[in-house]
């Protein structure tokens, strides 16, 4: 009498079951090789939305650094003495470039999150499309 190994692989087991049910028999590696697609798409987009992250977290730093540097400059103008009129002018000039930059700095990192998650959504919309193709094909091979 042959001995059985010991321990058996889930896979193997389930195809035991299903045999010893006299089940049609199941692909085990088509439906491995499916999920590890859907892994795998998973992986990339999650890698897609961190390389956005990134891209986020680098140019908001920058900004703040080039904001702190306006912000030194325009404190160091002020220690030369003038007349209030030109201190007000300056104040007020300040306060508009202060306000476009963070106008268009908000526009630029909404462009760049907007980017970062088309991309990801772009990802797994290719493999939903993918694997609904894989689904078509094998119901068309079972008729």
């Amino acid at each position: 009498m042959a001995k059985k190994p010991e321990t058996q692989s889930v896979f193997d087991m389930f195809s035991q079951f299903g045999h010893d049910l006299k089940m049609p028999d199941v692909d085990v590696d088509a439906i491995l090789n499916h999920h590890r697609k859907n892994l795998e798409a998973l992986e990339k987009s999650a890698k897609a939305s961190a390389a956005g992250a990134s891209s986020v977290m680098s140019r908001q730093r920058e900004m703040l650094q080039r904001t702190f540097q306006e912000i030194t400059e325009m404190a160091q103008s002020y220690r030369t003495p003038g007349n209030p009129q030109e201190l007000m002018t300056r104040q007020a000039e300040f306060a508009r470039k202060s306000f476009e930059a963070a106008v268009k700095d908000a526009g630029e990192v909404s462009e760049l999150v907007k980017k970062s998650s088309t991309d990801s959504i772009e990802i797994l919309r290719a493999r939903i499309r993918e694997s609904m193709e894989e689904i078509r094909q094998s119901y068309e091979k079972r008729k």
